[in-house]
């Protein structure tokens, strides 16, 4: 059984006091509902400058919530300005890192070669990736968005071993549903899930394939988590963007996750 994960990306929202206390309370929140993280991951993707706090209060009041970073640099020390390597992330406790979201490949345009890197130093790192592919509108309206979504998987994995895959998260997001209160359906979101799914036991494994969580992201809220997570049974979690910035909402959509996840 793959464990069911729920990640939260802020965005460029929060500083590094905004940040401790959105965690504090999400803990509280969780605390009082006597959530079992053994159960469902529960992670929070800071910016750079509120890692630190974060990492200073889950290490001090021994929180389960993991956390990460929403972008890397290829490279791993040197001469470039503004980039933070995954080194450096890795020394903050940070487990997960995501690549090539849609917003990242649009304002700081990634090329495929790049996106490779820095997955690989993730890897190296000892982290866990989080690739987001999906298509935007005008694919979708083409009839070619799962060919598009698992283009954009191969084009990052096709080199990578086994053991480098199994330890990646694939999220689905739709452009068009990013921030636009749009969201997909049960069935687009299965569908996806399960495309990416075969591509992986086609390329690599039936056992690799298994073991890739494969979250959605795209204007999840608590009023469509419940049935996405239900009826998407190739789905694992969500990549939360707003709505993860309201500890309540997002607690909502990590116990919604849980227990649409036991009764699958």
């Amino acid at each position: 059984m793959r464990r069911p994960i729920v990640v939260g990306n802020w965005k460029m929202n929060l500083n590094h006091r905004e940040a401790t206390y959105c965690v504090q309370k999400l803990a509280w929140i969780l605390r009082d509902a006597n959530f079992d993280y053994r159960t469902c991951d529960v992670v929070v993707l800071p910016p750079f400058t509120s890692i630190r706090s974060v990492q200073v209060l889950a290490e001090a009041d021994n929180l389960k919530i993991a956390y990460g970073a929403q972008a890397v640099a290829a490279t791993s020390q040197g001469a470039f300005t503004g980039d933070v390597s995954a080194d450096m992330l890795a020394a903050l406790d940070c487990s997960y890192v995501i690549v090539g979201h849609s917003e990242r490949r649009k304002y700081h345009p990634e090329d495929d070669a790049t996106l490779v890197d820095e997955t690989r130093a993730i890897l190296t790192a000892g982290m866990h990736p989080i690739l987001c592919v999906g298509e935007s509108y005008d694919e979708r309206k083409q009839g070619i968005e799962l060919e598009y979504a698992v283009g954009q998987v191969n084009d990052v994995t096709r080199d990578l071993s086994d053991d480098e895959v199994s330890r990646m998260l694939i999220a689905y997001e739709p452009v068009w549903a990013i921030g636009t209160g749009m969201v997909a359906n049960s069935q687009t979101a299965q569908d996806a899930a399960h495309a990416i799914r075969e591509h992986l036991a086609s390329s690599f494994s039936t056992e690799v394939a298994e073991r890739v969580r494969i979250l959605y992201g795209g204007s999840v809220n608590s009023k469509n988590a419940s049935q996405l997570m239900t009826q998407a049974k190739d789905m694992d979690g969500f990549l939360v963007g707003g709505a993860s910035l309201d500890p309540d909402e997002f607690s909502a959509i990590v116990r919604l996750t849980q227990k649409a996840a036991k009764q699958r």
